[in-house]
């Protein structure tokens, strides 16, 4: 099997991670990462071949998992042992959270860099930056947690934008230049009919003036998996200054109506 060295750094965190771990937990790590990227080859073969799983048969996995499929990245480990996070600093901000909690947040630097390129708005640009980084907290709803997390912070529109790409991810658009994605099918089922809340999410937004924006952020989600992409957050950072209302005291600090998600973020390990 041959294995991208870049893509297994950074799944460990970089090169500075892997210096600090020692030749047995290097050893483990590639076991595990080696292990992972056979069962997304036999998944991808199966799914070439239209093997898909029923819904019935995602839900059987269950109770043959340690862990529930929504619980974010941050607690839980995509194989062997948690790593030990680095502390954020005493006033925190939105770079800071990329750069400790959400790294290397690939996809949605992909994302954004996208919409950077095919000249989206900021406040789309925005939306692509942030949409799934909520997911190292929480998976299930995540475009209304996403939403949610930073609404405080941002313009509108970009709350918007997060908020109901979820529900438009499931319906086709193909003037928007936007299909069902093939991986759906393995993830969710063959099956697979959207919940009843997503349907009417879907339903509103498809009538709102504001439909486009989250649609676009469905569209430069799609295609933002490619694992050799370079990205960075560099290019972003004046469109952060521009619309991103960060708080004096720090993210987490300030204490708004969303102060303790970002405390939950900072400091994952905490028991109670």
């Amino acid at each position: 099997m041959e294995i991208d060295r870049r893509d297994f750094f950074a799944s460990l965190g970089g090169a500075t991670a892997i210096g600090l771990m020692d030749a047995e937990a290097r050893a483990d790590s590639l076991e595990d990462y080696m292990s992972q990227r056979l069962d997304d080859a036999v998944a991808r073969s199966q799914a070439g071949a239209q093997k898909y799983p029923s819904v019935a048969e995602i839900e059987a996995q269950i109770d043959t998992r340690s862990h529930r499929r929504g619980a974010g990245s941050l607690f839980v480990s995509g194989g062997g042992n948690m790593k030990r996070l680095e502390p954020l600093p005493s006033k925190p901000t939105l770079l800071d959270y990329f750069k400790y909690r959400f790294s290397p947040a690939n996809h949605v630097l992909q994302s954004a860099t996208r919409a950077l390129k095919t000249g989206m708005s900021e406040e789309v640009i925005l939306a692509c930056l942030l949409h799934d980084v909520v997911m190292s907290l929480i998976r299930v709803d995540h475009g209304w947690w996403g939403a949610q997390l930073f609404e405080p912070y941002v313009p509108p529109k970009t709350t918007f934008a997060i908020r109901y790409h979820q529900a438009l991810r499931f319906y086709p658009d193909s003037a928007a230049g936007y299909e069902y994605p093939e991986m759906y099918y393995r993830i969710f089922g063959r099956d697979y009919a959207p919940s009843p809340h997503l349907e009417t999410a879907y339903k509103f937004v498809r009538k709102h003036k504001w439909y486009m924006e989250p649609r676009l952020v469905t569209v430069n989600d799609l295609y933002a998996f490619d694992p050799k992409a370079v990205v960075s957050i560099d290019p972003f950072v004046d469109i952060v200054g521009r619309h991103f209302k960060q708080p004096k005291e720090g993210l987490g600090n300030d204490n708004s109506p969303v102060a303790h998600m970002w405390r939950t973020i900072a400091r994952p390990d905490s028991p109670l």
